[in-house]
């Protein structure tokens, strides 16, 4: 883009105060206004607008510059100062503060209140207030600067540019947001299931449902004790579960294997050799003798003495005979 083209973006009223600015104090209190007038309104010609040959806006370029010589100041400097003076907590209101602003400006500039002039000073405003957010944004850890920005709605290009980031970068923060509403949509349901109960029970629910500590807190409004007392108390629910498991599994291992050997009395002492042998007569491999004894009910301390040591069992048969 030319030079020409870039400033024609600007309003004639705005390129005429920054001219008058360059020429900083010396020139605009200088012998020779005229010739100043003359050499301004030539270079602003080469910006796109017709000024020395066009009389109304060669006419606002002598109004502004006798204004300036007046005040001893160039207009632009007040407006720039008064804009570089503020800050985020006075922008929140933007409409408010660049009223405020132009008002003040307004009691030495008069020229600012004019419908030409506002909608510009409100871009410059808003152009400060993005200056601002991006520096804030840059301060910021992490991914915090990004999302900061995509709050307060700016453009998503800008925030490329402005923080030096890929557009992958933006668009993996930008799914993180989106992943994180739906969890806080997905906990806000949760809780209403859970709206009259106890906080406890509303902590051990979302627990149960896998919210993290830090939404919990958040979005059932407690604390960390409140969170810490709960998970206490299903550490301990969950141990007595473990116990109550672990006793049910010995319970029914002890039920699958049967009684030791001393508790066999002698009849079904006999009745359970006299079936081993018929199995081993069978088969002779232990793993099968196994799995047929254990289909017949026979108790595995037996069983461990017919595969380990077959001929005791006439040593126990005779003892179960008297």
């Amino acid at each position: 883009m030319s030079t020409t083209e870039t400033t024609k973006q600007k309003p004639l009223w705005l390129l005429i105060e920054e001219s008058i600015l360059d020429l900083g104090a010396q020139g605009l209190s200088g012998e020779n206004p005229e010739g100043a007038i003359q050499r301004m309104a030539g270079e602003l010609d080469n910006t796109g607008y017709n000024v020395s040959r066009h009389g109304g806006n060669l006419l606002k370029l002598r109004w502004a510059f006798d204004s300036a010589r007046q005040a001893g100041k160039p207009m632009l400097q007040d407006l720039n100062g008064a804009i570089s003076e503020l800050t985020l907590d006075g922008l929140t209101d933007l409409y408010g503060a660049a009223g405020s602003l132009i008002d003040d400006v307004g009691k030495t500039w008069p020229e600012v209140k004019s419908p030409e002039c506002r909608p510009d000073i409100v871009k410059m405003i808003e152009a400060k207030k993005l200056d601002l957010m991006v520096a804030k944004a840059k301060e910021e850890d992490g991914d915090r600067g990004i999302r900061y920005l995509l709050e307060e709605n700016v453009k998503e290009e800008v925030i490329i540019e402005q923080l030096g980031i890929s557009e992958e970068k933006l668009k993996e923060v930008i799914d993180l947001i989106a992943a994180e509403k739906a969890e806080r949509k997905r906990v806000a349901g949760l809780l209403k299931k859970v709206a009259d109960k106890g906080n406890d029970e509303k902590i051990k629910y979302l627990f149960d449902n896998n919210v993290t500590e830090s939404l919990i807190m958040e979005m059932a409004e407690v604390d960390q004790g409140a969170i810490d007392a709960v998970k206490k108390a299903m550490e301990e629910e969950l141990k007595e579960q473990q116990r109550l498991a672990e006793e049910e599994a010995a319970r029914k291992k002890a039920e699958k294997e049967g009684p030791a050997l001393d508790d066999i009395s002698n009849e079904d002492m006999l009745d359970h050799i006299e079936a081993i042998r018929e199995i081993m007569e069978f088969s002779d491999v232990e793993k099968e003798i196994r799995t047929m004894c254990e289909q017949s009910a026979i108790p595995k301390a037996l069983v461990d003495i017919a595969v380990s040591e077959p001929e005791k069992l006439d040593e126990l048969e005779k003892n179960a005979e008297g």
